[in-house]
């Protein structure tokens, strides 16, 4: 998969933190955090609850602030200067563990909102590109109805046509099928496997291993605000070197 993508990626680095640090009050949540994330990469990053990896993500996107260290994502430094903070969001595109579609705005609403309102396309230039995203996330036939008459697996896929409709560079996904049923999963997987493959640079915050076996670059073990270990995935679920990852390996993989 490395290799697949490796020519169009170049060596361009997307994210690059630099001894990132963030309290919660007196909780220490990121704790010197380096991680670099090269254009076209796709990162893992799996752990235990409360260790800190979707604070990470949500850093990165200044959705939560930084108390120390350096943030650069596509060469632009995150900093309190809000128009930094306003294209670095422009860079990425967020899918959450839950859907937050607007409950009022059919599918295509939700993903013509913020095309016509940020980037001020026309209705018909959103909409067109709005139907191939539904098209592309395979629920082209959902587009006129409203978020409550769409299963689960299907509002986190509008919920992906309306990040990308916004033209990211990078996709974040903070745990995108923890709150689907089993059978739902497999239908999102699917279209971040599509995604991925298609040379989209990506953090996904998630327990699915086989999903971070099949696609990813590599895999970052995460605990305690800090990174544990990182590979490969064939030598991280081969080869670990911490006991804590081999500990949390032992515990996903037998559930």
């Amino acid at each position: 998969m490395e290799n697949e993508r490796s020519g169009a990626s170049e060596t361009r680095e997307m994210i690059i933190c630099r001894d990132v640090h963030k309290w919660f009050g007196d909780f220490h949540v990121l704790r010197g955090v380096n991680l670099t994330l090269r254009r076209g990469e796709v990162v893992v990053i799996c752990g235990p609850s409360g260790s800190g990896k979707s604070t990470l993500i949500r850093t990165i996107n200044r959705l939560e602030e930084h108390q120390k260290g350096d943030i650069f994502v596509d060469g632009i430094e995150l900093t309190h200067d809000i128009r930094n903070v306003h294209a670095i969001r422009q860079e990425i595109g967020m899918v959450f563990q839950h859907f937050n579609l607007f409950p009022h705005l059919t599918a295509i609403q939700n993903v013509t909102l913020a095309p016509i309102y940020v980037r001020r396309w026309s209705k018909d230039k959103a909409e067109e590109v709005a139907r191939q995203l539904l098209e592309r996330v395979g629920i082209p036939e959902q587009a006129e109805k409203y978020p409550g008459q769409l299963s689960g697996g299907q509002q986190q896929r509008v919920a992906i046509a309306r990040a990308l409709a916004m033209q990211p560079k990078i996709m974040f996904f903070d745990e995108p099928t923890s709150a689907l049923d089993p059978e739902m999963i497999k239908e999102v997987l699917d279209v971040m496997v599509e995604l991925a493959t298609g040379g989209m640079t990506m953090i996904v915050v998630t327990h699915e291993m086989g999903f971070a076996r099949e696609v990813s670059d590599r895999i970052i073990f995460f605990d305690e605000g800090n990174i544990v270990e990182e590979n490969p995935p064939d030598k991280f679920f081969s080869a670990a070197k911490e006991e804590r990852t081999k500990l949390f390996l032992s515990q996903i993989l037998h559930q």
